[in-house]
């Protein structure tokens, strides 16, 4: 039976309630508003595929460095509407045409994010983007698995763990899967996206990584209630609680699938720094950062519609070391959370990281209980 006493020891990847024979695992949201895996003992057979397919268990070995490439998709109008070069659309048009499926991240009905699939090329602009927030998987790996079972081609894409976790879950491999991993800072919690959300009425387009003003300098969008706010990434207090790791995961701060551990066939990622490695190929338009882990991908990248660029590792790394890096907790993360359901985001996020003298002198004594 899984059990584990500390909560970085679980990244929420669900394999384990996918996985269980009898159903009894049910994935419960705690306070911080992560889900983690509860078990009904009376119900439970202690089969043992739970601890099987725990990712954070059964972590992978170190691989060799991946063959790495900048790279840019020759379809502007795609590019401008992903996040980096646009190449996660490129390879997810290339399942589609072969009668595959594609699975990736999108918003739900109420703006939460939810991991979805598509089996048609309309359908593929909704994974386009960043979203930070950890999605809910709901049944992506059963349908995953129940697609690879009759035959057909999957691509299946999603952070470090969400992938280790498919492939734990699976237990053998599919030469018809293409997993695509989605360079991971740290997943932040579904409550405090909802907090942040919740004064923003009647919602009809959010955009964590807008170009309107260039890729580097991205801004957010949020279009509700006949306003729209623009807002760059620097000034954004969602995104800089993201970035300051506030908000994230306890799991994400010993992260257990990256780089040295992927189980992904490539990786995709912001070729930050292109403009000091190769600066004649960077139009402040978006390059990507792709890390082959699979040597057999690489024909499949060969036919892609778009611009290669051979890189070397450890430049590309210089400037993006959230791919192999973890971060430290923040002292105040506790203090934030704890703020969080009775302030409200905003009030929590500037009490959490506040100057002022009082502020600190709560956060302090806090610490010390």
């Amino acid at each position: 039976m899984l059990t584990f006493t500390d909560k970085s020891q679980c990244c929420g990847c669900t394999a384990c309630a996918s996985i269980c024979p009898k159903q009894c695992i049910q994935m419960i949201e705690d306070k911080e508003g992560f889900l983690y895996p509860q078990i009904d003992t009376t119900v439970c057979v202690d089969c043992g595929l739970c601890e099987k397919v725990c990712p954070v268990l059964h972590p992978v070995q170190a691989k060799e460095r991946p063959t790495v490439f900048a790279a840019v998709n020759n379809n502007s109008e795609v590019r401008m509407q992903s996040s980096s070069g646009g190449i996660f659309t490129l390879f997810a048009e290339q399942t589609i045409q072969k009668g595959g499926v594609v699975f990736g991240a999108c918003f739900g009905k109420e703006w939460n994010v939810v991991h979805r699939y598509t089996e048609t090329l309309e359908g593929l602009s909704v994974f386009r983007g960043s979203k930070y927030v950890q999605s809910d998987m709901g049944t992506s790996f059963q349908d995953t698995k129940r697609f690879l079972d009759q035959g057909r081609e999957v691509l299946f894409s999603g952070t470090p763990c969400q992938i280790a976790g498919l492939k734990n879950y699976l237990r053998k491999s599919y030469p018809t899967l293409l997993t695509v991993e989605v360079a991971c800072h740290g997943v932040p919690s579904p409550k405090v996206w909802n907090s942040y959300l919740s004064d923003k009425k009647n919602i009809n387009y959010i955009n964590f990584r807008s170009k309107c003003k260039g890729w580097k300098g991205y801004h957010m969008i949020l279009e509700y209630g006949g306003h729209k706010e623009i807002i760059p990434s620097g000034e954004s207090l969602y995104i800089k609680a993201f970035l300051s790791d506030l908000s994230v995961r306890p799991s994400c701060f010993a992260c257990p699938a990256k780089i040295n551990h992927s189980q992904s066939d490539v990786l995709i990622a912001d070729f930050w720094g292109i403009d000091q490695i190769q600066p004649e190929i960077d139009d402040n338009k978006g390059c990507s950062l792709v890390m082959v882990n699979n040597s057999e991908i690489l024909p499949l990248l060969h036919q892609l519609d778009c611009q290669l660029y051979p890189q070397n590792f450890d430049c590309a790394l210089k400037y993006n070391s959230a791919i192999v890096k973890t971060f430290h907790q923040p002292a105040n993360r506790k203090f934030f959370f704890s703020l969080l359901s009775r302030c409200g985001f905003s009030t929590a996020y500037r009490m959490t990281t506040t100057n002022n003298i009082i502020c600190s002198l709560v956060r302090t004594l806090y610490r010390k209980l």
